[in-house]
């Protein structure tokens, strides 16, 4: 285990419902380091995608700290925290999350103008990131004159358009069949083995999971139970 890129520190998630105190996530803490592809399990509402929501600045915890490259997240201010979710990490999803009415590659080249890229740059970026997910020719293509593994590529690339050193995947093959899956997967593998990306995911898939990723944290009930 290399030193730590990301981490969490005694990590506690509590949300109010009603009168209900529910404990999303009890003191967790995971590490993981840099060029790592780590897999994410549990049962539904053991705290992944907490976590992970945590681990992307897209919310704060209840106690203890997230920490990346040996600087925790806790003093930052809003405007930190936005650069942070914009240069630091990116985020795929289950449902792709892109824009129908933008062509693959206005998709892209949405989020480097969020990064600040201008003008003919920001159009040569996104045709590279296209190349790199296996889509060089379909960047004229909406969402929806896609498949279903290729809109997750559009993501993927959009996902790492600011350069991102990890890049955080919520179920991203939820929605694909088997075959599809395993040719995601590969493509986030051998990122991670090309451009030293770190990628923490969160699949149910223990095959999948078993074959990509380097090592898998095991969750219930919002707290660690293994990692190996």
């Amino acid at each position: 285990m290399t030193d730590a890129l990301l981490e969490t520190r005694e990590v506690s998630k509590h949300y109010r419902m009603g009168e209900n105190l529910v404990v999303a996530l009890d003191r967790a803490s995971v590490s993981v380091g840099e060029g790592e592809f780590v897999a994410l399990q549990g049962t539904s509402g053991s705290g992944k995608s907490t976590l992970l929501n945590l681990l992307g600045g897209l919310d704060q915890p209840t106690s203890g700290e997230v920490v990346f490259e040996g600087r925790s997240l806790a003093p930052l201010d809003k405007k930190e925290m936005a650069r942070y979710r914009r240069r630091s990490v990116g985020m795929i999803f289950q449902n792709f999350n892109l824009i129908p009415t933008m062509t693959a590659a206005e998709n892209v080249e949405l989020a480097l103008a969020f990064g600040g890229l201008t003008g003919r740059a920001r159009g040569e970026r996104a045709r590279e990131l296209l190349e790199r997910v296996g889509l060089a020719e379909r960047g004229d293509h909406r969402p929806a004159e896609l498949s279903g593994g290729e809109q997750q590529r559009v993501a993927i690339a959009r996902a790492l358009a600011n350069r991102p050193r990890v890049l955080l995947a919520d179920e991203p093959t939820g929605n694909l069949d088997s075959t599809r899956a395993a040719e995601l997967l590969s493509l986030l593998r051998a990122m991670v083995g090309r451009d030293r990306l770190t990628v923490l995911m969160v699949t149910h898939d223990r095959e999948l999971a078993s074959r990509f990723a380097d090592r898998t944290i095991q969750m219930r009930d919002g707290k660690i139970v293994t990692m190996k």
